[in-house]
């Protein structure tokens, strides 16, 4: 079984996502940024991690670029993977280094199905301004991450933007401070499916919270998200498009039941090749 998830918000937690004090137990220290403590992750769920990683494979999903992903101390040193997903899918690391069969073939996917990141940079330009937007970076060469006030975004030209964007074969996601303007063939369930062709198949389990985790989630064997997040509030508008498992509880500690259901789901399955 292959088991894929994103990291932000579904395993490691900020400061501000985390949903309790940095002095309540149970955390363990996941990142730091120019040698400030940045993210944590549940103690219980790293050690359930390390051992489920010993049977399934274990494939990180992130939206960080490849030098983000790689500020994470946790999967350089207690826990590394084999494969690990970046750039929202537009790279693959493996053990450590970048697959260049599959970054040439997402960039000749990006000239034939969507617009230059120069165009779809120009059609959001007019509504960019700084009482919203505190930082910009075009990740990778792929796509585009802004940090923004929230609570000033202009947010229905925004979604008019967003809307137009489509057109382009681009896609975006509000994700706390960041807004992500992501070109549609860039996504990270492609790249998961690639991973499976590399280890020969197998069931794939699926977790992650906001919108760009959705194709990942869709098309996963199985899926679960944590009480938070992009999907958990779609979840409250539109029920019957969301048909995922959800955690019971908000915060860092949902990834305890994130993991706890990938063990379960792999005992299961395990059982039934036995049988």
């Amino acid at each position: 079984m292959i088991y894929a998830s994103d990291l932000d918000q579904t395993l490691i937690y900020s400061r501000r996502s985390m949903g309790v004090s940095e002095e309540t137990p149970g955390l363990l220290p996941a990142e730091w940024i120019k040698g400030e403590l940045s993210a944590y992750m549940s103690e219980v769920a790293l050690r359930q991690l390390q051992a489920l990683a010993e049977e399934v494979t274990f494939v990180p999903v992130t939206t960080r670029t490849v030098e983000q992903y790689k500020r994470i101390a946790i999967f350089q040193q207690d826990l590394l993977p084999s494969f690990a997903i970046t750039s929202n899918g537009g790279n693959i690391l493996v053990d450590g280094l970048v697959d260049q069969t599959w970054h040439k073939r997402v960039r000749a996917r990006l000239m034939e199905e969507s617009a230059a990141p120069e165009e779809a940079r120009r059609l959001i330009e007019p509504i960019l301004n700084t009482d919203w937007v505190a930082g910009e970076r075009l990740c990778d060469g792929l796509f585009y991450a802004y940090v923004i006030h929230r609570d000033r975004m202009p947010l229905e030209a925004v979604m008019e933007k967003i809307e137009q964007l489509g057109r382009l074969g681009w896609e975006a996601s509000i994700q706390g401070r960041k807004l992500y303007l992501v070109p549609s063939a860039v996504n990270k369930w492609d790249a998961v499916a690639y991973v499976r062709e590399q280890v020969g198949g197998g069931p794939v389990l699926a977790s992650g919270d906001s919108l760009l985790d959705r194709c990942l989630l869709d098309a996963a064997d199985y899926a679960i998200a944590p009480r938070h997040g992009e999907l958990y509030r779609e979840k409250q508008r539109y029920p019957e498009q969301i048909p995922y498992r959800f955690t019971e509880q908000a915060g860092i500690f949902a990834a305890n039941e994130i993991v706890d259901y990938v063990r379960t789901t792999h005992q299961a399955l395990t059982g039934e090749a036995a049988s």
